[in-house]
């Protein structure tokens, strides 16, 4: 059975239908990413499978438990990595760990066992009795994972885990995430605006636009909807009808002596395309990427800020986290 259920997931705002119908079966252990620009639907999907949003209509499932009818178990079932700090920089490591074990009533006698395991795997143990304030923002970034898995949930929300975090610490901070999926078989369901973490590191995404999941699969799955790699020639008189009678050519785009092509298996053809084509200037080839998949679907690469992406679900998580369970 699936970790993570929904089916119809709906919500509406009086005459908005922030998500539209929403079906989705996320596996134990996989890590998922939500992506779509910003309005789309992604944050109240998220905030409907916390508990936090009330769905409208449709069902919706974490390990088993109904997030209308059991929201409490639900709660115990997850876990949030906040995209704003929400550490209290006045405590150690290690007390603000003790604090959120409280929060989730972790038993005293497993307590310091457990937050032993998480600086561990976050490699936090050495600092773990420092004031936090004094950590860098990787170094805090991975606390807040340790805490978000503090109490052993089955999911794992992340909300933009990396935003802000120069390149080498969100690459390790990406290891840490890969390495509690194996070694606490946590499942990841996180948002991200970076189309190459996710591209390297989910599993599957899916991608929302105005509501609706318009794509679902690998990012290998969805990188071959863009039907073959790209290949940019310059060319005086570029003999266009010969280029496109090719049988591994796609597609063709030209203007003036700049010519667009979209080609199956460059690596194996590129040479037969040049013998065909004269006085070739300049080539360029890439592979297509998910952030052009994400491009051609939604037909824009950012949106001006609606509704559903003002972050408020997030500080209502955070508020129902403080009260526990």
């Amino acid at each position: 059975m699936a970790i993570i259920e929904t089916k119809g997931l709906t919500k509406k705002y009086d005459d908005i239908v922030a998500v539209d119908g929403i079906d989705l079966s996320i596996e134990r252990g996989e890590i998922f990413g939500l992506l779509g620009p910003n309005g789309a639907g992604k944050s109240t999907t998220i905030g409907m499978l916390c508990t936090i949003i009330k769905p409208t209509a449709g069902k919706a499932f974490i390990a088993g438990h109904d997030v209308l009818k059991e929201p409490a178990k639900v709660r115990k079932c997850v876990g949030i990595v906040f995209q704003d700090p929400t550490l209290d920089t006045v405590l150690t490591g290690r007390e603000n760990l003790e604090l959120h074990a409280r929060l989730y009533g972790i038993p005293k006698g497993l307590m310091e066992e457990r937050i032993a395991e998480v600086l561990e795997l976050v490699d936090l143990k050495a600092r773990a009795d420092h004031i936090t304030r004094t950590y860098s923002g990787g170094m805090r970034r991975r606390l807040e994972l340790a805490r978000g898995l503090l109490h052993n949930p089955k999911v794992l929300f992340l909300d933009e885990p990396t935003l802000g975090l120069d390149p080498q610490t969100r690459a390790r901070t990406w290891e840490y995430i890969r390495k509690m999926t194996k070694t606490e078989g946590t499942t990841v369901v996180l948002t991200t605006h970076y189309m190459e973490e996710a591209e390297m590191m989910c599993d599957r995404v899916g991608i929302i636009d105005r509501g609706k999941i318009i794509r679902m699969g690998s990012p290998q799955e969805l990188e071959k909807m863009m039907g073959g790699y790209r290949v940019d020639l310059k060319v005086k008189d570029p003999p266009i009808e010969i280029i496109k009678a090719l049988p591994y050519v796609k597609a063709v785009v030209a203007d003036g002596e700049d010519v667009r092509i979209t080609m199956e298996d460059a690596h194996i053809h590129l040479p037969d395309l040049l013998s065909k084509v004269p006085n070739v200037q300049c080539v360029e080839t890439r592979a297509p990427t998910l952030n052009d998949v994400f491009i051609k679907l939604t037909g824009r690469d950012i949106r001006d800020e609606g509704e559903d992406d003002s972050g408020g679900w997030m500080a209502q998580v955070h508020r129902y986290t403080q009260k526990g369970k």
